[in-house]
């Protein structure tokens, strides 16, 4: 693939599409897409690239001299223009095919895999490698601080990539990250998620088990000490560690402190205390995505001071605890948890850097499974360390069947039911109406979504400032 190609890619705007089509254009390749809603940071971030997005899907937007197409995992089969590319006789691959295809091939693949923590994880592993001078590629769900992207291209021999077990495309029915290639990977939790692709516990463990299998013997596996996690490690191919708190894990964390400032921990190796770690990143769950990625850098070959340094200047992932502005010393939070574990681990966090401030948590349910009633009663114990909780409606509630929809109005009684203040609020401007009105200073408002929430994070910074 060495000849530069005319790509033509379809919901090119969508996070991985974006970064993606960056890595190509930074290969040499022509690089053209369309897609229906083009917002930022993504189109800021293709801008900035010099790649055109066309706006929405029309047969003409695919170009006479088109060598291949890629599509988006969000586009059906019958987008005009899947039909165009199809009729026409072009090549046509998904994400991971494309990514496996023009990048994996001639470089060693570090893939970050789990149902948490991968933004994250992937983001500091490949910062670390760079921070030590190692030049590597990467590919991430979100925007590296450090870099001002979601992608880069390097030199190096490594690409740190994160590993989706979502599915590619309607014609690519498998998780993503079964195309990686992994020559080294992280694991760092299993859980039911994609309730609209994996009915149940045991088929999104068989995921992870396969992803596992197509580790060489060669590789290298760092896998959390948690049960589902070592059940599918121990058929790995390869050699393998496990990390966490737990006193029987290979590198674990002790003595830790959190603070405004971040966090401290001494770094234990087999029963052995070798450094002492400080981060800019708040949560158990933080030290253990760190943990993780101490263990690989360090067989790798990176050495420990650079690695305690490169953790210490990680700057983290927009939208994971991202204060968004302060506005009559009322912090406004951004925050992509979905998960009521991953809304659990946000708000310990939260509690945790700011221990006397009033936490509001704001929740739009609009993923696939945070729109499910699979998770009905463990949202209600996820908000339990927020004194203040506020549910949106089930965003495009339409897309989920009547039976399998959560009930938000349930979620609060049970946190109202709890002796915590809870309130269900349909949309977007009525919660901005009435946070304006009940939120004072000392408040903190973490505003959770997988979407753009309809804006709610500058207009309610707009609206504190007006009142």
């Amino acid at each position: 693939m060495e000849t530069p190609k005319h790509i033509h890619m379809i919901a090119i705007s969508g996070v991985g599409m974006a970064a993606l089509a960056g890595l190509l254009k930074a290969a040499g390749h022509y690089v053209v897409g369309s897609d229906k809603a083009i917002f930022p940071p993504m189109s800021t971030l293709l801008e900035q690239a010099g790649i055109l997005c066309k706006n929405g899907f029309d047969p003409s937007h695919i170009d006479p001299k088109t060598d291949l197409v890629i599509i988006g995992n969000a586009v059906s089969r019958d987008n005009p223009e899947v039909l165009a590319a199809t009729e026409r006789g072009l090549p046509y691959y998904s994400l991971p095919q494309a990514l496996s295809l023009f990048f994996l091939t001639e470089r060693m693949p570090l893939v970050v895999v789990g149902t948490h923590g991968k933004t994250t994880t992937t983001s500091q592993l490949a910062f670390l490698l760079a921070f030590a001078g190692w030049d590597p590629s990467v590919m991430v769900g979100g925007i590296m601080k450090n870099f001002n992207t979601n992608s880069r291209l390097g030199k190096g021999a490594h690409f740190v990539i994160e590993g989706d077990e979502y599915n590619s495309a309607f014609f690519d029915q498998g998780a993503k990250f079964l195309h990686y290639r992994p020559h080294h990977a992280i694991l760092t939790s299993i859980e039911l998620d994609h309730c609209d692709i994996y009915p149940d516990f045991s088929s999104i463990q068989n995921a992870f088990r396969q992803f596992v299998q197509l580790i060489p013997k060669y590789g290298f596996l760092v896998a959390h000490h948690d049960p589902a996690v070592i059940g599918v490690a121990k058929e790995a191919a390869c050699p393998w560690v496990t990390y966490g708190l737990h006193p029987e894990c290979d590198w674990q964390a002790t003595n830790i402190q959190f603070g405004e400032e971040g966090t401290r921990f001494d770094l234990v190796y087999k029963r052995q205390t070798i450094g002492s770690v400080k981060s800019p990143l708040i949560g158990q769950h933080n030290v253990k995505n760190t943990l993780a990625n101490i263990a690989l850098t360090y067989h790798l070959g990176v050495g420990l001071p650079a690695i305690l340094e490169g953790v210490r200047c990680f700057a983290g992932v927009a939208r994971r605890q991202e204060v968004v502005k302060v506005v009559r010393d009322i912090i406004i939070m951004d925050d992509f948890a979905h998960h009521p574990t991953a809304i659990t681990e946000t708000m310990q966090a939260l509690r945790l850097r700011y221990p006397k401030r009033r936490l509001w948590a704001v929740f739009e349910p609009r993923s696939a499974s945070s729109r499910r009633n699979v998770f009905q009663k463990e949202f209600a114990i996820a908000f339990q360390n927020a004194d203040c909780t506020v549910l949106a409606d089930l965003f495009a509630p339409e897309k989920v069947p009547v039976e399998q929809r959560l009930h938000p109005e349930e979620v609060i009684a049970e946190v109202n039911a709890s002796g915590k203040r809870g309130f269900f609020i349909p949309t977007s401007d009525e919660i901005i109406a009435f946070l304006a009105k009940e939120l004072t200073p000392g408040d903190l408002v973490c505003i959770m979504s997988s979407g753009g929430f309809g804006g709610i994070y500058t207009k309610l910074a707009d609206a504190l400032q007006n009142d």
